[in-house]
């Protein structure tokens, strides 16, 4: 069982003081130098739990070690904190991309080290059941899929095992709450019921409601190909790991083009369209695309209005969450972006079903 804490450090105080912090949690490994710290975790990797890595060290640095651990595959066996009283922006994205998962900031603080280690490894565990989890569930899935090409109705239950498949292992991997696919498919298909009845020129019915709804799923799904240094980043993004991660929509696409054959052409179209275009604005300031006004596929606008509102009222590690009537207000005056006069009025008139949907959600959630 993984229980070991490997310190690397040169300087033996270092290590002494992140070894008096740890030892109530885990067992201790050290190491002086970088090629002392590589030979240890080759030979006990399998009882490793984390690694807490200096970066400036004889023989290999830090970094080197970094390098060495990614082209030896150890940077997904346990998480690499590295220790450091560099506080330069640029470093610390080196070492993000380079694999580490946070920093451990020197002078030490108790308190901060043992809850910063905690979280690693807890994201870490939580990362290797989910990949089990989701190797089981795509096995299941592609067994079927071989059934499910004969018929139409087969097919259709077939989409929307994928879709939900792969929007939780977004979820999980994203760390949300659990519910938040539920509640952008409701309030989707609570705004898209409205525009079909006030608003025929969109075109929509009862058909296009239900696979808006369902399709609203598949919104972040190309998260799955951020990396987690940057997807589960505790803090605040720097402008470069920011457009990382606006990267979702094109990566997403991506996702979906390669499994194209195994969908149906109008839930192939509306999960791409939404994939791509639910971050575009009315007023062409959004992204990827820059695209304005109806220029925007009526199924993108309708679950960014659902995805932000969930945003907005939905509590994340680097915010709190709004009140119903506030993230109402928000959307309305247009803080979150500018968004189509015409759902903006339907927004209105279904607000008070979109707060009883949240509440009723959270609370089997809870």
């Amino acid at each position: 069982m993984k229980n070991y804490a490997l310190i690397v450090d040169d300087v033996d105080f270092n290590r002494d003081m992140l070894s008096m912090m740890l030892e109530d949690d885990f067992s201790i490994l050290e190491a002086e130098d970088g090629e002392q710290a590589m030979s240890i975790m080759l030979e006990r990797m399998d009882d490793i739990s984390v690694l807490l890595l200096d970066l400036v060290m004889p023989k290999l640095s830090g970094m080197d070690v970094l390098h060495l651990m990614k082209e030896k595959n150890l940077l997904d066996r346990f998480p690499v904190l590295i220790i450091t009283g560099e506080s330069s922006a640029e470093i610390e994205e080196q070492c993000l991309e380079a694999g580490s998962s946070d920093f451990v900031k020197k002078p030490f603080n108790p308190a901060v080290v043992r809850q910063r280690v905690k979280n690693a490894v807890a994201l870490y565990t939580y990362r290797f059941h989910l990949e089990e989890k989701v190797a089981e569930q795509t096995a299941q899935l592609l067994q079927q899929a071989e059934a499910l090409k004969e018929k139409n109705l087969q097919l259709e239950q077939m989409n929307e095992s994928t879709i939900e498949l792969l929007s939780d292992v977004v979820e999980m991997r994203n760390m949300e709450s659990g519910t938040h696919v539920r509640r952008v498919k409701g309030f989707s298909r609570i705004l898209a019921s409205d525009i079909m009845e006030n608003y025929p020129e969109y075109g929509l019915d009862e058909h296009l409601v239900d696979t808006i709804s369902m399709a609203s799923s598949m919104h972040d799904i190309g998260k799955i190909m951020i990396s987690d240094s940057v997807l589960l980043k505790p803090g605040k993004l720097t402008p470069d790991e920011f457009g990382i991660i606006k990267t979702h929509t094109l990566r997403g696409c991506d996702v979906l083009q390669r499994s194209k054959h195994m969908w149906e052409d109008d839930y192939y179209t509306l999960c791409w369209q939404i994939c791509r275009h639910h971050h575009e604005k009315w007023d062409g300031r959004g992204y990827p695309d820059a695209l304005s006004g109806d220029d925007i596929p009526i199924a993108a606008q309708i679950v960014s209005i659902a995805d932000c509102f969930d945003a907005l009222t939905t509590e994340r590690v680097y915010k709190k969450a709004f009140t119903p009537d506030e993230a109402y207000n928000m959307i309305m005056n247009n803080e979150c972006g500018v968004f189509n006069p015409k759902l903006k009025e339907s927004f209105t008139r279904c607000k008070e079903q979109f707060a009883a949907l949240a509440q009723e959600l959270r609370a089997v959630c809870n």
